[in-house]
């Protein structure tokens, strides 16, 4: 039998270039440069977390000893949920283009809506949980509960610098994959498994809490190393970043009821449109998360120079 594929040349689909990838990423890191300068800790830290977990508590957080197991259950979870907007878990909302991504134009599902947030959930446990386990064990020889200091500044947050610089840089460089001007490393492992790239910045989020500095959880992390037990230190973990990813979750369905498919299908009207903000929205919080913690944090304690705001003086 003669083939008559012999000489033919096979056919590949055309890689779409995004227009204005200049434009998108110089957007990008000007708006993370102008979060980094203007982000006020002690408004989100103070002023949003700590009067969240009071509230949903009904005692202060921060001096009222946890009384138990599930009270530190209790705890875990309203302390994530009050951390949501803080330095060290605002780059969470970078998932949301990411999972509006993974939507089309049709009418959707409950079940469809939430399959994103199953897949970027799937991404996070096992990083949280193996974290936990780990602290429980190692106990305050972690140095995240660290009271040491190298120079002048605290051990724990030299941890917080260059987790979360590592942290920031893996969203800026999936953010200059989405233009096409880096390589992107999950191409490949997305044809076959489209949703690899929630579960991804799934593990992102769960990879929060080895740097956190965030007073609540650290007093939770305390807890969970006198207690010394794994299992417990990874349950709690992992209710910590599911409190981390609420607010989050619920504005990812509120576009979806909101939307009724228009945001969908706007972002899916032009071509490249979607690569653009996705792109956008990893490469602000990947460059507020690099700025912020390897630049800005450093040159409280003399190392280095970052614009203070008079509200931050």
């Amino acid at each position: 039998m003669v083939n008559t594929q012999v000489g033919t040349q096979v056919r590949r689909p055309a890689v779409h270039h995004p227009s204005h990838r200049g434009r998108i990423l110089l957007i990008g890191f000007l708006a993370g440069l102008a979060l980094a300068v203007v982000w006020s800790a002690k408004l989100v830290d103070t002023g949003i977390g700590q009067n969240i977990a009071k509230t949903a508590l009904g005692h202060d957080a921060r001096t009222t000893p946890i009384g138990g197991l599930l009270s530190g259950a209790v705890f875990a979870f309203v302390t994530g949920v009050a951390g949501s907007f803080t330095a060290c878990n605002i780059a969470v909302f970078g998932a949301v283009g990411p999972m509006v991504e993974q939507q089309d134009g049709r009418r959707q599902s409950l079940r469809t809506v939430l399959r994103p947030l199953g897949w970027l959930v799937a991404g996070m446990l096992p990083v949280s949980a193996a974290y936990g386990a780990i602290g429980a064990w190692l106990g305050t020889r972690i140095p995240q509960l660290s009271t040491d200091t190298v120079g002048s500044m605290p051990v724990r947050l030299v941890q917080s610098s260059v987790v979360f610089g590592l942290i920031g840089l893996a969203l800026v460089y999936l953010g200059l994959a989405e233009l096409r001007l880096v390589p992107d490393p999950l191409a490949r492992v997305s044809q076959r498994r489209p949703n690899a790239r929630l579960v991804v910045l799934g593990a992102l989020v769960g990879g929060f809490l080895i740097g956190r500095p965030f007073p609540l959880f650290h007093k939770l992390f305390l807890y969970a190393a006198e207690h010394n037990n794994p299992v417990y230190g990874a349950a709690i973990f992992v209710l910590q970043s599911l409190g981390n990813m609420l607010i989050m979750a619920a504005l990812f369905l509120l576009l979806m009821a909101i939307g009724r498919g228009w945001l969908v299908r706007w972002m899916s009207a032009r071509p490249g449109r979607v690569a653009r903000v996705t792109a956008a929205m990893l490469l602000t919080v990947g460059v507020f998360t690099v700025i912020y913690w390897t630049i800005r944090v450093p040159s409280l304690f003399g190392y280095g120079w970052f614009p203070t705001m008079p509200y931050n003086s």
